[in-house]
């Protein structure tokens, strides 16, 4: 069986550069990682982003009155 590939640790993700199409901005301001990016990084990070291509949500609240 192969070898897993090292998976570069977050500070070395971070020190890469972003490329065309990582990213857009809201209308608001705010930057959007795209699934590209995410695809790139190799591993999901559980925080429920809006373009996760590992298909992640993070609970939501508890419904009222539960």
């Amino acid at each position: 069986m192969p070898a897993e590939p090292k998976r570069p640790t977050l500070e070395e993700f971070a020190a890469r550069p972003l490329l065309p199409g990582d990213y857009y901005t809201t209308p608001e301001g705010y930057l959007v990682f795209t699934a590209q990016y995410h695809q790139r990084r190799g591993f999901c990070c559980r925080n429920g982003c809006r373009h996760c291509p590992w298909n992640f949500r993070a609970p939501g609240p508890a419904p009222a009155g539960k």
